[in-house]
């Protein structure tokens, strides 16, 4: 009797079984439904940045408050990355500070967490992603956080 390992070995499908579990698992663990998906431009940066930088990003709260996201940035080289809090149009102070994953992705940190007035700035729209670079210090692409 051959166990599901080794009828896995022989027969291509199980190959196939396999790999596509794995890439649902991993799609999973990426994103969910409940995901909003932020886009980051140089012209969103106030003032606006003349670049060809762009990223994208995910971020999604939890009922406790608890934080999940993060940014994919192409064109630049980010120095770093923070969630600030300010309505499209201004700026504001840092609420989260991103960690660097990969070369030119940034997460928020495990079990980070919003404040009572963060969360309701949150869903008042007013939470956004700021990548920094050496050549613009201030933010070279911004993407507004919209629930």
């Amino acid at each position: 009797m051959l166990t599901t390992r080794q009828s896995a070995n022989r027969s291509p499908w199980g190959v196939v079984v396999a790999a596509a579990a794995l890439l649902f698992a991993g799609y999973s663990a990426m994103a969910s439904a409940d995901d909003i998906k932020v886009v980051l431009s140089g012209d969103q940066e106030i003032p606006p940045a003349t670049t060809t930088a762009s990223g994208t990003g995910i971020f999604s709260v939890a009922p406790d408050k608890t934080v999940r996201g993060r940014v994919t940035i192409a064109g630049m080289t980010p120095i770093f990355a923070h969630i600030h809090e300010a309505p499209a149009g201004k700026t504001g102070p840092i609420v989260l500070p991103l960690v660097q994953t990969a070369d030119n992705t940034w997460s928020v940190p495990e079990g980070a967490k919003l404040t009572d007035a963060q969360y309701e700035s949150y869903k008042a729209g007013n939470l956004y992603y700021n990548v920094h670079s050496a050549a613009y210090r201030g933010g070279e692409v911004r993407g507004q956080i919209k629930p």
